[in-house]
């Protein structure tokens, strides 16, 4: 199955910084300041995930598979951080596009070797974690804008990744 197959994600998902998720559970009220400890928290989940038998297997066809997410979400941690050290070095940072669709069409996720990927994964998330550790005081408040006009400080930012980190979890 190809992964062109799977419908895109239009949805705005920036409103679970406020108002959580029904889907999964997830509550925006956490300690951002934790945000560090919470990313390393899911690196033995995905490496879980991305030693099963059937990681390449889709439960749809327009589901991603285990790999396919555990791709993106190594791709979240890059992404995540390069935009963290924007928003702490810029003022009033500008993101670039990012179209998780096409990374995921373009990076071939579902060919990807799962091992390698596990490992990708682990690295990016142990990097990530450390950025958001040495994140203190007024720098939770340094603004970012996404390229279709999502604001954030560091604060919501942090709360926006571990959503998305999280409630991947629960899809595979």
């Amino acid at each position: 199955m190809e992964p062109t197959e799977i419908p895109p994600d239009d949805k705005d998902w920036t409103v679970v910084i406020t108002d959580g998720c029904p889907e999964c559970g997830f509550d925006p009220g956490l300690d951002v300041t934790t945000t560090g400890s919470l990313i390393r928290e899911t690196i033995p989940f995905w490496t879980g995930v991305l030693s099963r038998p059937d990681v390449r297997r889709r439960p749809r066809p327009t589901t991603w598979s285990p790999l396919e997410y555990g791709c993106h979400v190594r791709d979240v941690c890059h992404l995540f951080a390069e935009r963290l050290s924007l928003m702490l070095t810029v003022d009033d940072a500008r993101f670039a596009n990012w179209d998780q669709d096409t990374a995921a069409v373009e990076g071939a996720y579902g060919e990807q070797d799962p091992a390698r990927v596990a490992e990708e994964y682990a690295s990016a998330a142990e990097a990530l974690a450390g950025a958001f550790d040495e994140v203190s005081g007024e720098q939770w408040d340094r603004r970012g804008t996404r390229s279709n006009g999502s604001q954030f400080t560091v604060a919501t930012f942090a709360v926006y990744l571990l959503h998305d980190l999280l409630h991947h979890q629960g899809d595979v």
